[in-house]
């Protein structure tokens, strides 16, 4: 990747923090945004700002075909079969309550079970968690192996014939692991179970196929792939959207009021009321333009590269615990790990000192946390505008880290 030109397109990379050029590593809480993405954005607020699907004028019929022509470039960039599957949503939380919500009212009942797994992010656990109470369900986790990754025979032992949903993310956003989704589809529909897929930190490094995965569902957000905050998608099969009921109700979604009762539009407007986040999934397309031109596959193969180049490096570090597999290949660019005897936050702290931004916390991961016998990690997190030149810089930072706290020098 030539990275000059690419750095170029990501003007806030270009700063000071703290006297020192700044290093993004927190790209597993959102990306920067290049700026074709912010210049997309920009032209429809300027020229053609109006609400869809509502009018006849000119500008109008520019923003519909604009927020139409957006869900078209999403559902190939995933290979759904249709736009009718591709739900515009406020981003993966939302998309996975409104699978929650309306799907787990139509196949769960009292004495079934949801299956997760101890790597979930919140948002692929409290719906569950609050639909297994309402339906008087049983809600299970799938183990991990030593390595953190998903422990396949446990998982054929937690999914049986009374499992209704299967909820797993594609990628831990702690452990950077990628989990078999294909194979663990074809197992839950062996048992008659749905499978929900929460694809937030996949759909930004990798190629995404869900005709190929089969899941019933796929959630992911536009923040975490260089797209606008405030914009998701849920994509769902469409015989299971025809059945599922809205969870919002209002304009747009309608198809016609009654004074006691109404009828609701087609796929895919059935579900999103109210004015949409137009600029967002106008944003959104151009960011998955902009991943398309460099390429998903050259993204994974690089950010694999620079994983390969990093870890080792952090692993020899005496004091640092890694947390995921310690096998480059088996790790995306999401390295947490903790500095013996130093508050996470601690280390971000003093990161931030020297200009690079890491995550420390739970990241919304508490269960696993707990699984793992910790109460917070340090996280770095990689993507394809940042160098080997920075993550050199990380090493040194993280052993610079280690002196102040040890010596109380850097």
């Amino acid at each position: 990747m030539n990275h000059t030109k690419l750095r170029q397109d990501f003007p806030i990379l270009d700063q000071i923090v703290n006297d020192e050029p700044l290093i993004y590593l927190d790209n597993a809480a959102t990306t920067q945004k290049p700026i074709p993405v912010l210049q997309a954005m920009d032209d429809y607020y300027h020229h053609n700002n109006a609400n869809v699907h509502r009018g006849v004028h000119t500008l109008a019929e520019r923003a519909t075909t604009q927020y139409e022509n957006a869900r078209e470039t999403t559902r190939r960039f995933i290979n759904a079969r249709e736009t009718a599957e591709v739900l515009f949503t406020r981003g993966a939380t939302t998309s996975l309550n409104w699978v929650a919500q309306s799907m787990g009212e139509l196949v769960v009942h009292e004495g079934d079970e949801i299956v997760i797994s101890y790597m979930e992010h919140h948002a692929n656990i409290v719906p569950w968690q609050q639909l297994a109470k309402k339906k008087k369900a049983t809600l299970k986790y799938i183990a991990l192996t030593a390595e953190g990754e998903l422990d396949l025979d446990d998982a054929k032992a937690q999914i049986t014939e009374k499992t209704a949903i299967v909820a797993l993310t594609h990628v831990s956003n702690v452990l950077g692991v990628i989990n078999p989704i294909q194979e663990l589809t074809a197992y839950a529909h062996q048992k008659g179970a749905i499978m929900v897929v929460d694809g937030a930190q996949a759909t930004p490094h990798m190629p995404v196929d869900v005709q190929a995965l089969d899941c019933d569902f796929y959630a992911f957000s536009g923040h975490k792939m260089c797209g606008p905050t405030g914009i998701g998608v849920l994509y769902g099969k469409r015989h299971w959207l025809e059945q599922m009921e809205p969870i919002e109700f209002g304009g747009e979604m309608i198809n016609f009021v009654h004074l006691q009762d109404s009828t609701w539009s087609e796929l895919p407007w059935k579900f999103e009321a109210g004015t949409p986040n137009m600029a967002g999934a106008i944003g959104l397309a151009a960011a998955i333009d902009y991943l398309e031109n460099i390429g998903l596959s050259a993204i994974h193969d690089y950010e694999a590269e620079l994983v390969a180049y990093v870890l080792p490096k952090l692993a020899a570090i005496d004091g640092v615990t890694i947390y995921g597999p310690t096998d480059p290949a088996k790790h995306t660019g999401v390295i947490a790990f903790n500095l013996d005897d130093v508050h996470p936050h601690d280390v971000a702290t003093a990161m931030d000192m020297q200009g690079i931004a890491v995550r420390a916390g739970h990241h919304c991961a508490q269960p696993l946390l707990k699984y793992l016998d910790v109460s917070a990690t340090a996280r770095a997190s990689f993507y394809f505008y940042n160098t080997k030149a920075e993550a050199d810089a990380f090493i040194e930072a993280v052993y610079a880290t280690k002196e102040f706290f040890q010596h109380g020098t850097i």
